[in-house]
């Protein structure tokens, strides 16, 4: 249950809501928007939250971004809205644009990526770990949700030993998530795509970003006093967060309010389509 001091702040951030001209809502999906699930392709959203999400959409009050690690085209997939949201992929690699175009840009990585990338995979499936790896663009995951702890730990040690001789050479980021780790590029991730999001709106939007794991706080950083911060997770964990929400009601609870500020809005007559 949300105390005292967490009801007072969101009220006061959905009032200003409900009087600014434009707003930003960007959200990470896996742990967010959805539970975690041991089969990645059926990780579908918290009942309401697909409803909830289109609805703010159509106010035209509120630009709605997805950011997540997995690919643009996998999110849109599991989100099931249509027509979706802006959805920005593989940790800011991918832009997947809302305007009807099926448009997804990546850059192109270069043959010190591409060769740093291979040699992991190679080690993963020499350790006979290939069926928990995930190939996404510009990384590599390895995931052990669900496994014992014992085996988890072991197959933490295994992956670091082959990976960071790899990421060292090749100026590769190994980086642990909620369930496993990660090698990627360094130079992008979730919080360059919210400084990107926030470069093409007005200084005074208003924002917010929701997330749960540790490649969320790279957003919740670059978001700073520039919007509220918010932590979804069953537990709390230390971070920069400065709200935390349980899924699935209270963050149920904060998107119907978002709801309800866009609906009440001053400014009726402005309807964007980001």
């Amino acid at each position: 249950m949300l105390d005292s001091d967490v009801k007072l702040e969101l009220q006061h951030f959905f009032t200003e809501l409900s009087r600014a001209r434009e707003s930003a809502l960007m959200l990470d999906y896996d742990g967010t928007l959805s539970p975690f699930q041991l089969e990645r392709d059926k990780a579908y959203p918290y009942p309401g939250v697909p409803l909830l999400l289109s609805e703010i959409i159509n106010t035209g009050h509120t630009r709605v971004v997805v950011i997540s690690g997995r690919p643009a085209h996998q999110v849109v997939s599991l989100l099931g809205i249509e027509p979706h949201p802006e959805i920005w992929g593989a940790h800011g690699l991918q832009r997947l644009r809302n305007n009807g175009h099926e448009l997804c840009e990546l850059p192109n990585l270069d043959e010190t990526t591409t060769q740093a990338l291979a040699e992991a995979d190679k080690w993963v499936e020499r350790m006979g770990l290939h069926h928990l790896a995930e190939h996404k663009p510009g990384s590599l995951a390895v995931h052990w949700r669900g496994l014992p702890a014992k085996q988890q730990s072991d197959i933490r040690k295994v992956v670091l030993r082959g990976w960071r001789p790899v990421a060292d050479r090749g100026g590769m980021l190994v980086q642990e998530f909620d369930g496993g780790l990660e090698m990627r590029l360094p130079h992008r991730n979730k919080g360059d795509a919210v400084l990107s999001i926030l470069s093409e709106m007005p200084a005074d939007t208003t924002a917010a970003y929701l997330g749960d794991d540790e490649t969320d706080e790279d957003a919740f950083r670059a978001l700073d006093d520039r919007g509220l911060r918010v932590l979804v997770r069953p537990q709390w964990r230390e971070t920069s967060a400065t709200v935390w929400l349980q899924p699935p009601s209270e963050l149920q609870e904060f998107l119907g309010d978002w709801l309800q500020a866009c609906r009440s809005a001053q400014w009726p007559e402005l309807r964007r389509t980001w």
